[in-house]
């Protein structure tokens, strides 16, 4: 199969860090067709060697492993073509029409890795050049739009150019490996799916951590803050794989149609809610593993009097028979002690209590997602040592747990999240993207929060860098007896 991928923003931070190291990855795999064409769009004046060379250099900055030899690098760039474009200009996109028509590709994938203010501009430019027909799909980036409104024109727009089925919205989230898995322990195991339910479970936890700050990103992230780049769609996913009800088949639409239920089923908010359960904070200046960092308002691109949110925690809850009463804790941010991405499944405790057990422990299971993958199974077990044994004495359990590292049983150089995704752009599947029906409920949800944040003064809770987070967000959890799993 042949086909011709269009990277608008073809030289810019997500191509380079991200889009070309996963395509090199499937073309090093033997899982990219060799009869496909990387077209790179962007303003820059490059030549195909100019733009080749300029993506070889930026290798230099990838994985030791993930990096490929001149060798492989000169097959690889074989497949590299630059195009000089404005996207503002109609007659650069009639350049593109003559490029593409020249070799009649079976699929054409335009992948719009570019400011979400330009989606709808580059959607009816690319349909008034006639690049709309039936073998073309189009790849959106998050986020798409910055609140419920903007996310509705522009899904209009490029509903209006092509069909839902030729739309791939990107989370790349769900294209982990450790995400599949989650399906995977759910819908393909007998085990668990009896206990998923409010009945055994007392709460679940979604952390996504980073150690790092905005980098160089300050003026994008400035704009954007915690909660649109990572609890509108990344976390929300994440609900949705944990919450949703077995989909009748592994189709696209069986799956998307149960994670719209889970988002229609998430409680509404309240003004005393939103005061109780979200917490909002921004890191100052501290020290991340062993250096001294500068506060969020310090970093380039940033306003200094900034009132953007480096960090959210949330409680919500499903108001559905399965999950009713039972809390979903969620927590992301910037400069946090450590980069950490996991689920923690904390399981009620047993009904009658005939053993001693040590204060928190309990059975859980904790779905990592970053910077390994795997899955851990905690469990209280009986010691071997027990001193104090007599045959009147309450036994002594002794907290132990199961822990499958992906890595050493699959092996570290599995499929990534975006190679995963790009691949199955290539093949027409949709299973792992996002509908904009989905996409327009986790809006919904979200844009309380934000309206309460503008009506807010007092702004997000400062936290020094290289710590969990504001205090608040411990107390939030504490207020129903729980604790975040490294505090327990």
């Amino acid at each position: 199969m042949s086909f011709d991928l269009v990277l608008f923003g073809g030289t810019g931070d997500l191509a380079w860090r991200k889009l070309m190291p996963a395509l090199f990855q499937a073309f090093r795999h033997g899982t990219l067709p060799e009869s496909g064409r990387i077209i790179g769009v962007a303003r820059d004046d490059l030549s195909d060697q100019q733009y080749r060379a300029l993506i070889r250099t930026r290798f230099d900055e990838v994985d030791l492993a993930k990096r490929p030899s001149p060798e492989e690098f000169d097959r690889f760039a074989a497949l590299l073509h630059f195009l000089r474009m404005d996207l503002s200009r109609p007659d650069d996109y009639q350049r593109l029409a003559n490029t593409l028509r020249q070799r009649q590709a079976d699929t054409v994938v335009m992948y719009v890795a570019t400011a979400p203010s330009l989606f709808t501009a580059v959607c009816e430019q690319v349909a008034a050049a006639g690049l709309n027909t039936p073998n073309t799909r189009i790849v959106l980036e998050k986020p798409l739009g910055h609140d419920l409104a903007s996310n509705r024109a522009i899904n209009e727009t490029v509903r209006h150019v092509l069909s839902e089925k030729q739309i791939f919205r990107i989370d790349h989230y769900l294209g982990k490996p450790s995400v599949q898995n989650l399906f995977a322990l759910r819908f393909g195991n007998a085990l668990f799916e009896p206990l998923w339910r409010r009945e055994n479970i007392a709460n679940i936890q979604i952390t996504i951590a980073e150690d790092l700050g905005v980098e160089n990103r300050g003026a994008f992230y400035d704009q954007t803050g915690a909660l649109r780049d990572m609890v509108q769609n990344h976390a929300l996913q994440l609900v949705c794989a944990l919450a949703m009800e077995p989909p009748i088949n592994a189709h696209a639409d069986a799956i998307r149609d149960e994670k719209l239920k889970v988002l229609r089923s998430l409680k509404p908010w309240t003004s005393e809610t939103l005061d109780q359960n979200v917490i909002r904070g921004q890191y100052t200046a501290g020290v991340v593993a062993g250096e001294v960092v500068p506060g969020y308002r310090e970093e380039p691109g940033v306003n200094p009097q900034s009132t953007t949110e480096t960090f959210v925690a949330l409680r919500a809850e499903i108001a559905n028979w399965r999950w009713a009463g039972v809390p979903f804790y969620i927590r992301t941010g910037k400069r946090l002690a450590g980069r950490d991405a996991r689920i923690v499944v904390n399981f009620r405790p047993a009904p009658h209590a005939i053993f001693r057990t040590p204060n928190g422990a309990a059975n859980r299971l904790v779905i990592r997602l970053q910077p390994k993958d795997g899955l851990e199974l905690h469990l209280l077990a009986q010691g071997q040592d027990n001193r104090q044994h007599s045959r009147s004495a309450i036994q002594s359990l002794t907290p132990v747990h199961l822990d499958l590292d992906f890595d050493k049983r699959f092996g570290s150089e599995r499929v990534g999240a975006y190679e995963r995704l790009l691949l199955d752009v290539i093949d027409g599947r949709l299973n792992l993207f996002v509908r904009s029906d989905e996409q327009e409920e986790a809006w919904r949800w979200v844009e309380p929060i934000l309206e309460h944040w503008r009506a807010d003064a007092s702004g997000p809770r400062p936290y020094a860098a290289g710590t969990w987070g504001p205090a608040a967000a411990s107390a939030m959890i504490a207020r129903d007896g729980h604790c975040w799993s490294e505090e327990c």
